[in-house]
């Protein structure tokens, strides 16, 4: 049984429950699955698994920083392993950005990172306003506004195609090893 690690960089946790989903197709699929958060102080030994799933979010055009601290340490081992890269961002889902090669957010992914995924996947993200504290909702209020997007902040809008999450799910499971 294949062992794969999802490792996660979330903000409001849709990256999360895409991991998730990810996690449910491949235990379907009979792999055995394990989620770690990038933020968690636990570093996870990388070794003890076949594969490597990275997912991360955008908040004002930016990933966490724990993600490419831990890229750039790891990125030989990641290398080493049957491995894949997703964006979790709300500009995504706009049909004109919504592939690795269409999403600015990938590109700048890749030109920061030290590590070249495998398999590179985007997903558009959520807006949940009403859970915002009151800076953020004004804040991505103004950035939807700017970008022709939802503003209504008593809402919540999911963006994310999960048909597509599980299709990306399947494709690294079905991905031939290195």
């Amino acid at each position: 049984m294949l062992k794969t690690l999802i490792l996660y960089s979330t903000v409001d946790g849709q990256t999360l429950a895409i991991c998730k989903q990810i996690q449910q197709t491949l235990t379907e699929l009979g792999e055995q699955v394990c989620i770690v958060n990038l933020a968690e102080n636990e570093q996870p030994a990388l070794a003890e698994f076949d594969k490597v799933l990275i997912g991360a979010s955008i908040r004002y055009g930016k990933y966490r920083p724990e993600l490419f601290k831990f890229i750039n340490a790891h990125s030989k081992v990641l290398d080493s392993k049957q491995n894949a890269f997703f964006s979790v961002n709300v500009v995504a889902r706009k049909p004109n950005k919504n592939t690795p090669e269409t999403n600015p957010y990938m590109n700048q992914f890749l030109k920061l990172s030290l590590w070249r995924p495998q398999q590179l996947a985007v997903f558009a993200g959520k807006i949940a306003y009403p859970q915002y504290r009151f800076f953020d909702r004004m804040m991505i209020r103004f950035i939807m506004w700017m970008t022709k997007g939802p503003t209504d902040i008593s809402k919540v809008y999911e963006f994310t195609d999960w048909p597509a999450v599980k299709r990306f799910g399947q494709s690294f499971a079905y991905k031939k090893t290195c």
